[in-house]
C-alpha cells in the first residue's frame, strides 16, 4: 500500500489464548497484497514460518506438547473446526498461506504436519477480498480464514476486529485504484491520500479535500 493510504493506525493488538503459526510460501511473503502477514500484525501470539526456498527445505514441524495443534485447510479428511473437541491445552492454529495450489501442498511438504488433525471452516459469507482473482467460489483470503477460525476458538469480537482492519485494507486499495468512491470507504480516506495507476504505478490525483 502507498504510504498515503496506510492502515497502520487501524491495526489492533488482540491478545488470544490461541497461538497462530502462519506457514507462508516465499513468493507470497513478498507480495504487497498478502493478507496473512496483516493477521500476524494484529495477533501478538503468532509467528511466521517462510517455506519454499530452493535448496533449503523447511525444518520439520515440532510443537510444544502443551498445545493442541490444528491445521486449517479444507482437505478431504478435514473435520469442521466446530466439531473438534476442545482440550485444556491452548490451540496452535497452523495456517498455510499462498495460492490455493501452494497452500494445498504444505501438509505434505513440511515434515510432521501430515500427522496434525486437519480442520475446515463452516460455510459462511462470501469473501470481500476483491484485490485478486479467486479460482474457488468459496475461497477466502488468508486473513478471513484466520478471523473466522478465531471467531470459533476465541469469540466473535476477535473475528470482527481482524475483519475490520482487513476491510480497510481492501477498500482503501480499491479507492486508490479508482474503483471505489470516497463515501463507500468504511473507515474513510486519510487526509492527503493519493490515487495511482495500478498499471504504470504512477501516483495521480490528490484526494478531493486536498485540491
Amino acid at each position: 500500500m502507498h504510504a498515503s493510504i496506510c492502515i497502520c493506525d487501524l491495526v489492533p493488538t488482540i491478545p488470544t489464548r490461541t497461538r497462530l503459526m502462519l506457514v507462508i510460501h516465499r513468493v507470497e511473503h513478498r507480495k504487497p497484497s498478502n493478507t496473512g502477514k496483516l493477521a500476524t500484525l494484529c495477533l501478538p501470539n503468532s509467528e511466521i514460518v517462510v517455506r519454499g526456498h530452493a535448496g533449503a527445505p523447511t525444518a520439520p514441524f515440532a510443537f510444544d506438547p502443551g498445545v493442541q495443534p490444528i491445521f486449517l485447510f479444507p482437505h478431504e479428511d478435514a473435520t469442521p473446526l466446530t466439531e473438534i473437541a476442545p482440550t485444556e491445552k491452548p490451540v496452535l492454529l497452523i495456517v498455510p498461506d499462498g495460492t490455493w495450489r501452494q497452500a494445498s501442498k504444505v501438509r505434505n511438504r513440511v515434515q510432521g504436519l501430515r500427522d496434525i488433525p486437519c480442520a475446515s471452516l463452516p460455510p459462511g459469507e462470501p469473501s470481500i477480498y476483491r484485490l485478486r482473482f479467486e479460482a474457488h467460489a468459496h475461497g477466502l483470503a488468508t486473513i478471513e480464514a484466520i478471523a473466522r477460525a478465531l471467531g470459533i476458538l476465541e469469540g466473535m469480537p476477535v473475528q470482527r476486529e481482524i475483519e475490520r482492519v482487513f476491510r480497510a485494507m481492501v477498500e482503501r486499495t480499491l479507492w486508490s485504484r479508482g474503483e471505489m468512491e470516497n463515501e463507500n470507504v468504511t473507515h474513510g480516506v486519510p487526509e492527503g491520500a493519493m490515487r495511482h495507476d495500478p498499471v504504470s504505478g504512477v501516483l495521480g490525483e490528490l484526494h478531493p479535500r486536498q485540491r
